[in-house]
């Protein structure tokens, strides 16, 4: 009897070391995902400086994300974001639908860049659509075991303090505040949203309002405005006519 309860003892300890590592792996894991499937659906370069995640407050937070642009663009980056904080909840890590509460990202930076194929913004969104309507669009959303990963539900997704960079290929921008944006209820039923429905819903919003924004601010942008104002009519035009 006293060897059983030795044995259930050492599989309590070995258990309560094996969480205790899970937890202190648990950012680097999810930056390892960001890197791989970020790229899967967006077709281009996804990085990510540090992940941090306390799964005991269901807190969490994502340094240094940067989204590349498209082959044919000059600027290296199409999204900068400093931070991102993040509130979930813990209990859901391992279920099949991931809740998360809020997340919200202040201060990124956004480079919308016109080429002669159109805009950076439009071809990563496109990129993304067409990652949704592809067959791998499966095999992106599973684990490294190949088993289908969980779905996502966010509950409040806000960007405040947003900028956007203007520029034509081969030439410099000039910064223009972009207004919030907020959306609420994402995969609020009770299946979810994929990774790539939840990036696919939130590029579309960013993208949608980074045109406008920069129609609207059009008259203020010194020597890019004749280009702007011919491109994002049909840029704009696209991205509706594509939902």
């Amino acid at each position: 009897m006293k060897i059983l309860y030795g044995a259930i003892i050492v599989i309590v300890v070995l258990f309560i070391i094996v969480s205790i590592i899970g937890i202190f792996y648990l950012g680097p894991i999810v930056k390892v995902g960001i890197e791989r499937f970020g790229p899967q659906i967006t077709k281009v370069s996804v990085l990510v400086d540090s992940v941090s995640v306390s799964p005991l407050s269901g807190s969490a937070s994502v340094k240094g994300l940067v989204v590349g642009n498209p082959t044919g663009y000059s600027n290296p980056q199409a999204i900068n974001i400093t931070n991102a904080t993040v509130s979930l909840d813990p209990y859901t890590l391992t279920s099949n639908k991931i809740l998360i509460h809020s997340i919200h990202i202040d201060s990124p930076e956004i480079t919308y860049q016109i080429g002669l194929g159109g805009s950076n913004l439009n071809k990563i969104l496109s990129n993304v659509n067409s990652s949704a309507q592809s067959p791998q669009a499966s095999q992106n959303n599973t684990n490294n075991n190949g088993k289908p990963a969980s779905n996502i539900e966010i509950d409040d997704f806000l960007i405040t303090n947003a900028k956007v960079r203007v520029a034509i290929s081969g030439v410099g921008g000039q910064l223009v505040p972009l207004p919030q944006i907020h959306l609420t209820n994402l995969g609020k039923d009770n299946k979810g949203l994929s990774t790539v429905e939840i990036t696919r819903v939130i590029l579309t919003a960013v993208v949608t309002q980074t045109i406008k924004t920069v129609a609207s601010s059009a008259g203020t942008i010194k020597n890019t405005v004749s280009t702007i104002t011919s491109t994002l009519g049909n840029s704009l035009g696209n991205l509706l006519g594509n939902k």
